[in-house]
């Protein structure tokens, strides 16, 4: 979890709309328990300062470079170093060490111009990041597609190829520890590598920590002053000094003490070193522990009760990202009020406006578009406080439903996202419509930055409600609406991985709550991108599954695709027999619910199968099959392809006068059905055929008609 957001030595930015930038007098209103107004939760002058300083770490900055210029282990050995250098920033969370990096990256990015990759490998609730997801998300920063499905090594090593040859910086943020780095490591000398991470990296050679410790005095009360302002910190520069000092020199303690400071213009800098004092410890509290422990609680303890229980439950928020759609979902109060407070939140550094891109890459600070708000994150150090005050003051039932809440408008705006991507006079535009104005979109391309920039969250929120096992109901309603707008606005194949995990969990709701049809369904599914995978084995062994739970149900269209999926991947795998045994048990499920043109199709599936191994009579017998149901049928344009498919098999077989005649029987039937390009195509195999008979003449004849055919019907 990333401790950047209370500025480490970077102050946090300007939140782009909403208190923290609104002028005196214009400020918008606050919360209040009814979801109504009342007064702001701070002072209408009141702003988070911008973000185009740096406070101290200059020595540390200096050490980095320094590590950076050293000859490596390798280089004294003799040899090129074969992997990246490793930087390691170490610190407790709230030291500024994600800060620090990112300033690093800074300095370092014009000699890199392949760019910056970033990822967290600490989840919002402290659990170690799926070291797959994050190789996957790297590499589609990169542009390389990666198989739906893939398994972490196969996702790392795709990694660590794309990055081979790059000039690239590589910022590993949280890393718990050498296991979660070293597959990561990209085996480019000319790439760099910087690790924030709480401990060393045992494991990984040549790498030497660059510790942090507190901030100096000097940049503990330039912070201060940038968010209380100079002139109470002028005026009492000892009592400064004293609050810096029971900050630890912190730079998470001291931005959230100096924005309690500036919340309060009366107040002088003793009245905070007094309030920071008079904030209880827990007894078994750790010493490093205690300033950002004392500073978090004074400034929650500030709040208002609505103000405060929003800030509990926004731990709730997928992804660790909060915007006022799912603080109102949480809290259960108005769009404006969750809008207005997380604002607040910003001000008072609790929170941190999280980065999102627009069509161009260039950052979105704001947009008219209801729908789209901005998005915040809570500080990485402050996540387990926070946790453990929703541990301490909201129930189960509470938590629960809470989560429901937010789980239903999700919902409903992956809806209103989904109709966006259909024509303006469709039934779902047209149901969109009488939504809220705060849940419609202006547009498609809003729409789909939507997605684009809540895309991890999204998922994250149905992993989450999974693995709730209590709101089976909401979640299935959510993958299944997820699903459907992936698909809209990215189509099948950019959606492929994020649409395996969401059939993965459809699956896991499935065998839990003992659903056949929704399982064999998500095996179906699973199975197909295993196979477009090349994972054969893994498809057949689905597949299989899918017939299973579709028999016991007695579903024939799910029985119906299991069984010709089956015949489909022995294809694949060249086991004719197999493949035509599969196909000829599809067909028989076919016939018996007189479906004539998905048995017509199966009979010459059964024929090619049969085709392939050699055995011609079964072909023959197959492909005339095929040809009398589509004659039922009334398929003229497949009853001219299977008439053709049978004059091949002759052909095969060492007849070509039968193969001869059949083709033009095929011929006269494709001119009745008007398909120019199946006939220009058996004007050229008859062409062939009669050349190997003897007859040229005769042979250019047809040559010519088909060329003639093929270029009217190719323009």
């Amino acid at each position: 979890m990333t401790d950047q957001a209370v500025g480490g030595e970077h102050l946090p930015p300007e939140t782009a709309d909403g208190p923290a930038t609104a002028a005196p007098g214009q400020r918008a209103a606050g919360f209040r328990q009814d979801g109504g107004t009342a007064r702001p939760l701070v002072p209408a002058a009141v702003t988070a300062p911008s973000a185009t300083g740096f406070a101290g770490r200059r020595r540390e900055l200096k050490a980095l470079h320094a590590d950076i210029a050293r000859a490596g282990l390798d280089t004294l050995s003799g040899r090129k170093g074969a992997r990246s250098r490793v930087l390691l920033i170490a610190g407790r969370p709230g030291s500024g060490r994600t800060a620090l990096a990112e300033e690093l990256l800074r300095e370092l990015a014009d000699h890199h111009p392949d760019g910056v990759l970033r990822a967290t490998l600490t989840g919002p609730g402290g659990e170690p990041a799926d070291l797959g997801r994050a190789a996957r998300d790297l590499l589609a920063v990169l542009g390389v597609e990666a198989p739906p499905g893939a398994a972490e090594d196969e996702l790392t090593e795709l990694l660590r190829g794309a990055l081979a040859g790059r000039r690239a910086l590589l910022f590993l943020d949280d890393a718990r520890g050498a296991e979660q780095v070293e597959p990561l490591l990209p085996d480019a000398p000319d790439c760099l590598v910087v690790v924030v991470s709480q401990g060393p990296l045992t494991g990984i050679p040549d790498v030497r920590p660059c510790a942090l410790g507190g901030l100096d005095s000097v940049a503990c009360v330039e912070i201060l002053s940038r968010y209380a302002g100079p002139i109470r910190i002028t005026v009492d520069p000892r009592t400064a000094d004293s609050v810096a000092e029971e900050c630890g020199g912190q730079p998470a303690a001291l931005v959230l003490a100096g924005a309690w400071l500036a919340a309060r213009p009366k107040s002088s800098v003793a009245d905070l070193l007094q309030a920071l004092h008079a904030v209880p410890l827990p007894p078994d509290l750790p010493t490093g522990a205690r300033p950002l422990f004392r500073a978090f609680r004074l400034a929650y303890e500030a709040l208002p009760a609505p103000a405060a229980r929003i800030l509990r439950l926004i731990t709730l928020a997928p992804a660790g990202l909060v915007d006022a759609h799912i603080a109102s979902a949480l809290a259960g109060c108005s769009v404006a009020a969750a809008a207005t407070t997380l604002g607040d939140f910003a001000a008072l550094g609790l929170l941190r406006p999280a980065a999102t891109e627009d069509d161009d890459g260039a950052p979105v600070a704001s947009t008219p578009d209801p729908a789209l708000r901005p998005q915040y994150r809570l500080p990485g150090c402050l996540d387990p406080l926070a946790r453990e005050l929703l541990r301490e003051h909201e129930r189960p039932a509470d938590v629960q439903l809470a989560r429901a809440r937010m789980l239903e408008r999700t919902v409903r705006l992956l809806q209103s996202c989904r109709a966006m991507g259909e024509p303006a006079d469709s039934p779902a535009r047209q149901k969109v419509a009488g939504l809220p104005r705060s849940l419609r979109f202006s547009s498609r391309g809003a729409a789909a930055h939507w997605l684009r920039s809540r895309r991890g969250a999204l998922l994250d929120a149905a992993r989450i409600a999974v693995a709730d096992g209590e709101l089976d109901t909401l979640d299935r309603r959510l993958m299944a609406a997820l699903t459907r707008t992936l698909l809209a606005h990215q189509g099948p194949e950019a959606a492929a991985p994020d649409l395996y995990a969401l059939h993965g969990l459809v699956l896991q709701v499935a065998e839990r709550r003992g659903l056949p049809r929704e399982k064999a369904a998500a095996l179906l599914n699973l199975a197909d991108l295993d196979g477009q995978a090349g994972r054969t084995a893994q498809a057949l062994t689905r597949y299989r599954g899918a017939l299973e739970a579709a028999r016991s149900v007695q579903d024939p269209v799910a029985t119906g695709r299991a069984l010709e999926s089956l015949g489909g991947t022995y294809t694949e795998l060249g086991d004719w027999q197999r493949a035509a045994d599969w196909y000829g048990r599809a067909l028989e499920l076919r016939l018996a619910r007189d479906e004539g043109g998905d048995a017509a199709r199966l009979h010459g599936r059964i024929g090619g199968a049969h085709t392939y191994a050699g055995r011609w009579g079964e072909a023959l017998k197959a492909w005339r099959a095929a040809v009398g149901t589509y004659r039922r049928i009334g398929d003229v344009a497949g009853q001219a392809r299977a008439t053709g498919e049978v004059a091949r098999v002759q052909e095969y077989a060492g007849r070509p006068e039968d193969a001869l005649r059949t083709c033009l029987e095929a011929l006269d039937i494709a001119r009745k059905a008007g398909d120019g390009r199946l006939e220009a195509a058996l004007q050229l195999r008859i062409a062939d055929t009669l050349e190997r008979l003897g007859d040229p003449a005769a042979a250019r004849l047809h040559r010519a008609v088909g060329e003639r055919l093929l270029e009217d019907h190719s323009k």
